[in-house]
């Protein structure tokens, strides 16, 4: 009896191939016949016709899909035409991160080793074709007889250089690297095991006097006069959602006073921001709006301006919060406790959140960094050393503290990092208050936190050099000494950058070119994901990122490097001072849901119309601006030199180097496209 499927007679069908890509055309083939399929009607050999059947049927399903993948590839190659194109026009209109007519060494350097990891690897590509052993370019180029004699000899002597001069140092210096990495790591462990011990002892600060650790309006209770300050420049986006959530802090009017320093010199932001200190004025907060003519000394200047003030003697401590700060109504209740009966105690910094954290993948990654910075780091050198660096906002200083240890200065771009240090050495201690959250925003755009990151690694190698006599000098003990050289300054702000870039962007890549020279797999692969791993322990939403966040912090090493670099020898990029640009997402909603809640309780408060805020809120034009992306020239030479070397580590089978440059490129490409952020 015949099997099912061979009764009847099998009927032609017309098969169509459409090619997606319009530069092939459409080709309509013809259907098998019955004497394709051999179809008989003789019992003779059924397995035979079946299988003949089943081979013809797998041989158009296979030419099918031939055809989509062709024209797969044409689609890809006419994509990089078109971005090349775009590339080069976008650097020809000056929109990349490099000035066209003044090269950075930097730059230059990066470069070089581009030019040079290409050419070396058209070399090993022909002897890879030609085989390992015979690396001998006679074999290889078809030139006359002289020319190859000449390239043979070239490249057998570049052979000998790179084995006996360019692999020993390389493989020190990538030695040298290892070390610095196993001891960064080391140190990050120890970080996280004191965070761990944290939580399982549940260590919190709390207020030597628990009297006043809850306090209530109407009781004779501890309400000392609070100087707040709000410095600004140019921060039309978020001025009105930090005032309206400072004005609205649970605090006695007669104990508080509020500086708007306004260092604006856009005559627009200026008026919108009086305007709002007039309107808050009307309702009766204590606020008072500042503004300077000259901008000397940038955030450090526009705080000293402050300090200078006749009024500031009457006030014993001053709380301090950047623009786009929205601190909780009960801040100042929460953190002005601590200073009670301890009278060591300088300053108390609160923890950020990020209204936007979750807005696109670059906020996600910063939200990494953030969360591994406040919740280990500041927590344990605050609960074991009662030390670590002021973040610049959300936080209180005792007055006499900050006059003690000469107030703020103007001599680096990170003023908040140079009190905290001064403020140490005179023997003033420190608390983080984990628990306490001022929200904020996050930069969205790639290019606002790069510029950010740049004066964060930049002046705290302005600072060290300062700094350093001071330090070596100061009536502290020796292990103070040594934390604040090697771990605060010389481990965390210049090694860790010096390393993820030179480790991972140049000796990696090159080592695929200098065979004697080599990284060993845990220290490519096992090591940083470890780390990494660590890092997101903090913020465990983001587990999911885990990869991307190591792929991101190896990019961000460049400009870090760079920074560091600039910053330590005192180069033309060291006193750049960028506002961070902010983009008011939360500025609307979270404003009227301030508002709604604060109406409930008027405890010390200022009464505040909500249909005046609605109304005002609804005349705000909306506009919408159009991103234009930048090049990052850098991140794109880099890219191409990671890309090279993951197409030389291929040739050698070598697993984990390939995938981690190649994933490693590609993220370099991507954000040398500025495909990241907003």
């Amino acid at each position: 009896m015949a099997p099912w499927w061979g009764k009847g007679s099998h009927k032609a069908t017309s098969v169509v191939v459409k090619m997606e890509n319009p530069n092939w055309s459409m080709v309509e083939l013809e259907a098998p016949s019955k004497d394709d399929f051999l179809i008989a009607n003789s019992p003779s050999s059924p397995r035979e016709k079946r299988r003949g059947k089943n081979v013809k049927q797998l041989t158009w399903v296979l030419l099918l899909k031939a055809h989509r993948a062709a024209s797969f590839l044409t689609s890809i190659g006419s994509t990089l035409v078109s971005h090349c194109s775009v590339v080069r026009r976008r650097d020809a209109s000056g929109r990349t991160d490099e000035n066209r007519t003044v090269r950075t060494g930097f730059y230059n350097s990066i470069r070089l080793f581009l030019g040079l990891s290409l050419l070396l690897l058209g070399f090993e590509i022909g002897a890879f074709f030609k085989g390992w052993p015979q690396l001998h370019l006679q074999y290889i180029l078809t030139f006359p007889l002289g020319v190859k004699e000449m390239l043979d000899w070239l490249y057998d002597g570049w052979v000998l250089i790179v084995a006996d001069y360019v692999s020993p140092p390389l493989q020190f210096l990538a030695n040298v690297c290892i070390v610095l990495f196993l001891v960064q790591s080391l140190d990050r462990l120890i970080l996280c095991l004191g965070c761990f011990w944290i939580r399982f002892k549940k260590i919190k600060p709390i207020p030597k006097n628990k009297a006043v650790a809850d306090l209530e309006f109407g009781a004779d209770t501890f309400f000392p006069m609070v100087l707040i300050q709000i410095p600004m420049c140019n921060e039309r986006e978020v001025y009105q959602q930090s005032l309206a959530a400072i004005c609205n802090l649970e605090w006695p009017k007669s104990k508080i006073l509020i500086q708007v320093l306004d260092d604006s010199d856009d005559p627009m932001a200026q008026l919108l921001i009086k305007e709002e200190v007039h309107k808050w004025q009307q309702v009766g907060a204590q606020i008072l709006y500042r503004h300077r003519v000259i901008r000397d000394g940038y955030k450090a200047g526009n705080l000293k301006s402050a300090m200078s003030c006749s009024y500031v003697k009457d006030y014993e401590y001053v709380a301090i919060f950047d623009a786009d700060f929205q601190p909780a109504p009960d801040f100042l209740k929460r953190t002005i406790p601590h200073f009670k009966d301890n009278e060591e105690l300088g300053l108390v910094q609160a923890r950020w959140s990020f209204v936007n954290k979750d807005e696109n993948l670059l906020t996600r990654l910063q939200n990494i960094n953030f969360s591994f910075h406040f919740e280990v780091e500041q927590q344990v050198n605050s609960v074991f050393i009662n030390f670590f660096g002021f973040n610049g906002t959300a936080g209180v200083w005792r007055i006499k503290a900050l006059e003690e240890s000469g107030g703020w200065l103007e001599r680096t771009t990170v003023e908040d990092m140079d009190i905290a240090v001064r403020a140490h050495l005179r023997g003033w201690k420190f608390i983080f208050l984990n628990d306490v959250k001022c929200p904020c925003e996050l930069p969205e755009s790639y290019e606002a936190y790069r510029k950010q990151q740049h004066r964060w690694h930049s002046g705290p190698m302005q600072l060290f050099r300062l700094c350093l006599p001071d330090i070596i000098h100061a009536k502290i003990s020796v292990w103070k000494k040594f934390n604040m050289i090697f771990l605060f300054f010389l481990l965390r702000k210049l090694i860790l950058p010096f390393y993820s870039f030179t480790l991972f962007c140049i000796i990696l890549p090159m080592t695929m070119f200098v065979p004697k020279a080599e990284l060993p797999a845990w220290v490519v692969c096992y090591v940083p994901a470890i780390m990494s791993f660590l890092n997101i322990i903090p913020a465990p939403r983001s587990f999911p990122f885990v990869v991307p966040y190591l792929l991101f912090e190896n990019i961000m090493s460049v400009t870090k490097f760079k920074a560091m670099i600039s910053g330590l020898f005192q180069l033309g990029s060291a006193y750049e001072w960028i506002v961070t640009k902010k983009s008011g997402r939360s500025s609307k909603g979270d404003l009227v849901s301030l508002v709604e809640e604060e109406s409930k309780h008027q405890h010390g408060g200022c009464e505040f119309n909500l249909d005046e805020t609605n109304a005002d809120l609804q005349q705000e034009p909306i506009t919408t601006k159009m991103k234009h992306n930048r090049i990052y020239t850098k991140e794109l030479s880099l890219a191409f030199l990671l890309l090279a070397a993951s197409a030389r580590s291929l040739l050698s089978a070598q697993g984990i180097h390939f995938y981690f440059l190649l994933f490693q490129g590609i993220s370099f490409l991507l954000v040398g496209l500025d495909l990241i952020g907003e």
